[in-house]
């Protein structure tokens, strides 16, 4: 269902979005958008966390190749340092 509803731009650039929109969205204080701009058209999209419940079965795999290879936490915080170029 699409909702329609105007608002108003402030002198510092801000919006409200209409409580409408925010309820039918289940838009929170501190949600986060990517916004695009072409011509007279301003489009927000929501930014949302991804779930990662597909990863678990990837990351409990790699712990257990990490035990069985004998690899400590220390180990891979400096192989991740050294990477990046860190001492």
């Amino acid at each position: 269902m699409n909702t329609l509803a105007t608002t108003r731009m402030s002198s510092k650039g801000q919006i409200v979005i209409p409580e409408s929109i925010r309820k039918q969205l289940n838009l929170k204080a501190g949600a986060q958008f990517v916004v695009v701009g072409n011509d007279d058209v301003v489009i927000l999209k929501a930014i949302t966390t991804p779930d990662l419940e597909p990863f678990e079965a990837i990351i409990q795999q790699a712990r257990q190749q990490a035990k069985l290879a004998g690899l400590k936490r220390t180990d891979v915080t400096n192989a991740i340092s050294k990477a990046r170029g860190r001492k």
